[in-house]
């Protein structure tokens, strides 16, 4: 038993594929744990009786544990081992996801919410850091390509499987999936993944080393622009998550079911946007992509602050400016999040977790107006999303804008350097050494 716990550097590293199935069992964790569920709000509603306020508030709290856990997950693995480490998150999550599928009371669901939160923040951290471990370079680069598609294959099939499981056995049994999920996880981290951390070094988990860091990147105006676009681009995806279901079951009248499947309108989006910023990322600097990206998600703003005022809620205008952003934000993350690396290659591990932090912060805050300024999930989603919008578009003349002051503050973002910043879910909290190795190694290459 001690062995399932213990860190010891394999002889030899996994082979690529294995490595690439294994953090994207792991990273999957919690995309899944958001995504599963989310048909059943409102039915939980009812089995509480309760608010739809207070039941989103369990998204907050998932939000509120996951954004924090980050910023400690990936020194904790840079200082104990990446198995211990993802180990333990993921015994936390496993007593989560048991406390929220046995809650006999809203509070106890709140607190599972919690726990799960802190226990998947793991497995972005780990996973992604076992592929640094072992491969850099294009191999790393294919891994981490293949790891991003079955990310994005994951949350769009699991609204879709959730309504199923609602419709034919309960909310409770979608709490349950997630316990057999985390314990699948648990087995193939501790049985079947050896430890791929060879320069274990405990002094990196010592406060004063992290914190230093944290406040070196908050005071400077590089890091901030960037991270600050990125708490509302993605945050803007996560909000939505809280808001949609009232909306599209409540108001549109779909099923649960039906529900799930249209958020493949969402997820479609994003693909399709990745996919056409990978091509453009071949002959065009990522920060130019930016504008681009920005205008799509100032115009779902504009569809959810004044559409929705012209016509009435349906499958097309709601889902309509949901595919609009999530399609924006595909050319917005590369360039803000390789944008908020490049300049701090020497703790480009906090900058990642920090960043990490920022964009489930931006769920976080939307989440958290939407349950306790709005009682109507459609007035929030058309004032929020619409303030969004509106706040990014001002981060990005203010603070980024290769036109303006900062242009001479911001570096010059290269399509290689999306290898090491890759999408919203790509590297945030992976472990400082393998990231400061790699970026250092380029910055002395260009240098």
């Amino acid at each position: 038993m001690t062995a399932f716990w213990r860190a010891t550097a394999p002889a030899q590293p996994m082979s690529m594929m294995r490595t690439a199935w294994t953090g994207a069992m792991v990273v999957m964790l919690g995309p899944i744990s958001l995504s599963l569920y989310t048909p059943a709000l409102p039915a939980m509603v009812h089995a509480f009786d309760t608010t739809p306020a207070a039941i989103k508030l369990t998204l907050t709290v998932y939000f509120c544990g996951f954004a924090f856990a980050q910023l400690a997950c990936g020194p904790l693995s840079d200082a104990y081992g990446r198995r211990p480490v993802g180990l333990s998150f993921f015994a936390i999550y496993l007593v989560g996801s048991v406390v929220a599928a046995c809650s006999p009371t809203l509070e106890w669901l709140l607190a599972g919410r919690a726990l799960q939160g802190i226990g998947a923040a793991a497995g972005i951290a780990t996973s992604r850091a076992m592929v640094r471990d072992q491969y850099s370079g294009q191999q790393s680069a294919r891994i981490m390509n293949l790891i991003g598609i079955m990310l994005a294959v994951g949350p769009a099939i699991s609204p879709s499987l959730g309504g199923l499981i609602l419709a034919t056995v309960g909310w409770q049994a979608i709490f349950f999936l997630m316990v057999v999920y985390g314990l699948v996880v648990m087995v193939l981290v501790g049985f079947l993944t050896p430890e791929t951390n060879r320069h274990i070094n405990r002094a990196l988990a010592k406060p004063r080393h992290v914190i230093a860091s944290y406040r070196t990147l908050l005071a400077d105006r590089r890091f901030i622009g960037p991270s600050l676009l990125m708490a509302i681009s993605p945050g803007g995806l996560y909000t939505l998550a809280a808001m949609l279901p009232f909306v599209m079951i409540e108001r549109v009248g779909l099923t649960p079911t039906q529900f799930g499947l249209g958020m493949l309108a969402q997820t479609g989006s994003y693909l399709t946007g990745a996919a056409i910023a990978g091509v453009m990322l071949r002959r065009v600097d990522a920060m130019r992509l930016i504008p681009f990206g920005l205008t799509m998600v100032a115009l779902a703003g504009l569809g959810f602050g004044i559409g929705l005022h012209f016509w009435p809620p349906s499958f097309v205008s709601v889902m309509g400016p949901v595919a609009l952003w999530a399609f924006g934000n595909a050319f917005i993350m590369p360039g803000t999040t390789a944008g908020a690396l490049a300049p701090f290659p020497h703790i480009a591990g906090a900058a990642s977790a920090l960043t990490g932090f920022m964009q489930i912060g931006g769920g976080l805050f939307g989440t958290a107006a939407a349950a306790l300024l709005f009682a109507d999930p459609f007035q929030a989603i058309t004032i929020i999303m619409a303030v969004m919008a509106s706040v990014a578009v001002v981060v990005y003349f203010t603070l980024i804008h290769t036109s303006g002051p900062a242009a001479r503050l911001m570096p010059a973002v290269k399509p290689e350097d999306i290898e090491v910043a890759v999408d919203p879910a790509g590297i945030v909290g992976a472990g400082a050494a393998e990231i400061e190795t790699i970026t250092s190694a380029r910055q002395g290459r260009r240098a």
